[in-house]
């Protein structure tokens, strides 16, 4: 099954928490599943590691007190 990078953004908001790149990794693990495949508008065939990376490089994660996470604006609608 292939997931938008989107549902991995919408999954940040919905647990609004701090994260690590490691927790991050595991709540994308415990939701979608070790084998999950993501894609983009752009990239396709994205394990766990590769999404996080891939939203990292396109800015979509904001800096908080302890980790990360995003924002709505940060989703494009498209």
């Amino acid at each position: 099954m292939k997931i938008h990078a989107h549902e991995v953004m919408r999954l940040m908001l919905e647990l609004d928490t701090d994260f690590s790149r490691e927790s991050l990794g595991q709540a994308i693990i415990e939701r979608f599943g070790a084998d999950a495949k993501f894609h983009s508008c752009s990239k396709d065939g994205m394990g766990v590691d590769a999404v996080i990376d891939f939203l990292e490089s396109r800015g979509k994660f904001i800096a908080r007190a302890d980790g990360f996470n995003t924002a709505q604006d940060k989703i494009c609608n498209h």
